[in-house]
C-alpha cells in the first residue's frame, strides 16, 4: 500500500552572513533527510535544537521550498504542484504551531479564527460556519461561550486546543505538529497530548509529531525519528527504539532523561564537545567529534541510515557496540 507521506532526500539550506558581514555562507538545516508515514500512524521527530526538525515539517507543507529532494502526499510529488494546483491539498495537510499565542491572531475572534479556514475552501457558509465551529470547540475541551473571546482572554493549554480546531477545521488526513506541547506545563502538556490522542482515533489522523521531549515522544509515537544536524541517524518502532538503541546520539539522549528516583543509578557515558555549526559540519558522520565509539572511519565515511535489523534503522558505523557500556556496568 502506498503511504500516505514518502519523504526522499530532503536538503535545504539557508544564505547567512559571515562574520563582520563577510561573504554569504550556507547553513544546512536539512541535509538528506527520508522517511515514510502511514495512515493513521504517528511518527515522532526528536533532536536538540536546530538539529532541523521543524524546518522539516515546514518543507513538508510547503511554507518554505526545498533545494532538493522529493515529497510524496498519497503517491502525488506535491513539489511539483503549482500553488494554485497546491492549494486543495492544503486542505489535506495542517500544522499545529508551537506558540500557542503568536499563531493565533490577536485581532481576530476565536470563532473567526476556527471558522476561516472553513470559508477559505468553501466548506461551510453563514450559520453553518457558526454550527461547525462550537461543535469544533466542544470537540477539543471548550464550549460555545469561548465563541466571540479573544486569544488574549485564554490560558496557554486552552490556546493550543483552539489551534487544534483550527487544524481540525477543514477534516485533514495529516496533521504536522510542531513541538505543540513545549510552551505549556507539564500538567496541561499530557491533557494536550491525550486530547490529540482521542482525536487520532475518532477523525483517523496521520500525525508528524515533533519535540525534544523524549518522555512525550515516547507516549504518543509509534515510530521514532532521531535527528542530529539535519540528518535522521535512527530510525524505529518507539518500544524499540527507547529499550535498544543502536546509534550513539540516540543513546546519549535517553542516558540523559531523569530517573524520579533518588535511590537509582542509571550508568551514563556522558557527551564532550559541543553541537557542531551547520554552516561547517564535520566530514564523515556529523556525530564523531562527540561519539565515544567514533574511529578512523566516522571521520571519513557518511554511514546510510540502514536497517539493523526489525526495520530499526541507523546511520552508525558500529551500532552493535552501542550499549554494551551500558550493559557492562549493570554487570
Amino acid at each position: 500500500m502506498t503511504p500516505l507521506l514518502d519523504v526522499r532526500n530532503l536538503h535545504k539550506s539557508f544564505d547567512v552572513s559571515g562574520p563582520m558581514g563577510g561573504r554569504r555562507l550556507k547553513l544546512r538545516a536539512v541535509d538528506g533527510v527520508s522517511f515514510t508515514l502511514e495512515r493513521g500512524e504517528t511518527l515522532g521527530v526528536v533532536g536538540e535544537s536546530g538539529c532541523g526538525k521543524s524546518t522539516t515539517g515546514r518543507l513538508i507543507m510547503r511554507l518554505i521550498e526545498p533545494d532538493s529532494g522529493e515529497i510524496f502526499f498519497e503517491g502525488q510529488d506535491i513539489l511539483k504542484l503549482s500553488p494554485r494546483k497546491f492549494r486543495p491539498l492544503r486542505r489535506e495537510i495542517q500544522m499545529i504551531f508551537q506558540d500557542p499565542y503568536s499563531s493565533l491572531s490577536p485581532r481576530m475572534r476565536i470563532g473567526e479564527i476556527i471558522g476561516e479556514p472553513l470559508k477559505i475552501h468553501g466548506l461551510a457558509q453563514g450559520d453553518a460556519i457558526r454550527k461547525e465551529v462550537v461543535e469544533l470547540l466542544q470537540k477539543v475541551g471548550l464550549g460555545e461561550e469561548h465563541y466571540e473571546r479573544f486569544p488574549h482572554e485564554f490560558s496557554g493549554g486552552q490556546r493550543q486546543r483552539i489551534g487544534i480546531a483550527r487544524a481540525l477545521a477543514v477534516r485533514p488526513k495529516l496533521i504536522i505538529a510542531d513541538e505543540p506541547v513545549s510552551a505549556l506545563d507539564l500538567s496541561i502538556q499530557a491533557q494536550v497530548v491525550n486530547l490529540m490522542q482521542d482525536l487520532q482515533e475518532e477523525f483517523g489522523l496521520t500525525y508528524l509529531f515533533i519535540a525534544h521531549d523524549l518522555s512525550v515522544i515516547e507516549h504518543i509515537s509509534d515510530r521514532v525519528a532521531v535527528m542530529y544536524l539535519g540528518r535522521i541517524v535512527e530510525l524505529a518502532d518507539a518500544e524499540e527504539l527507547y529499550r535498544a538503541p543502536r546509534h550513539p546520539y540516540t543513546e546519549a539522549l535517553l542516558n540523559a532523561v531523569p530517573v524520579p528516583d533518588p535511590h537509582h543509578r542509571r550508568p551514563r557515558r556522558l557527551l564532550k564537545g559541543e553541537i557542531p555549526s551547520p554552516i561547517f559540519p564535520p566530514p564523515g558522520c556529523h556525530f564523531h567529534p562527540r561519539c565515544p565509539y567514533a574511529r578512523d572511519v566516522c571521520k571519513e565515511v557518511n554511514p546510510p541510515l540502514e536497517d539493523k535489523g526489525g526495520k530499526h534503522y541507523a546511520a552508525c558505523h558500529f551500532s552493535n557496540e552501542v550499549g554494551k557500556f551500558r550493559h557492562s556496568e549493570k554487570k
